[in-house]
């Protein structure tokens, strides 16, 4: 996160400023808490705090409230977007280990050819041993215009 960003989950408000923030009071605050509705950080002497994710979550519970949907559904609702915000984060994580994993390999896949000719897959970084046969590889020369590839001219 860069340095002049602030960290939406910082608990960092006091009860009475959050209620100022929220426009409720301090007790409606104390019971969404008691109902695990909004759960806010606690000091290391009990006083809660509550970060500026936790603001939104309880402008978010006023109106929903306001619009006559019950304390419990309102709950689920909460939960459900904090279970989809871990999992954006989530995602995003994998995401970054599979394009740091794709950019430290040399090459997705490579090939060798074996002793009959055949072509043999290894790992990445897997060194094959030498042996006296040699394959020489050579690409089919473009046919004439007017020919088709009958498959009866393989070197």
């Amino acid at each position: 996160m860069p340095d002049d960003e602030i960290d939406e989950d910082a608990p960092i408000f006091a009860i009475a400023v959050a209620a100022e923030l929220t426009g409720m009071h301090p007790q409606t605050l104390r019971q969404y808490d008691r109902l695990g509705l909004v759960v806010p950080a606690r000091t290391q002497g009990g006083s809660r705090r509550y970060s500026t994710r936790h603001v939104e979550q309880l402008r978010e519970v006023a109106r929903l409230s306001a619009d006559g949907m019950s304390l419990p559904a309102i709950a689920r609702i909460i939960e459900l977007e904090d279970r989809l915000r871990e999992l954006h984060v989530r995602v995003r994580d994998l995401e970054t280990r599979m394009r740091t994993e794709l950019e430290s390999r040399p090459g997705a896949r490579v090939f060798a050819a074996g002793a009959t000719g055949s072509v043999v897959t290894l790992r990445s970084g897997r060194r094959v041993r030498r042996s006296t046969d040699i394959v020489v590889w050579r690409p089919r020369q473009q046919l004439e215009s007017g020919e088709k590839d009958s498959g009866s001219e393989r070197d």
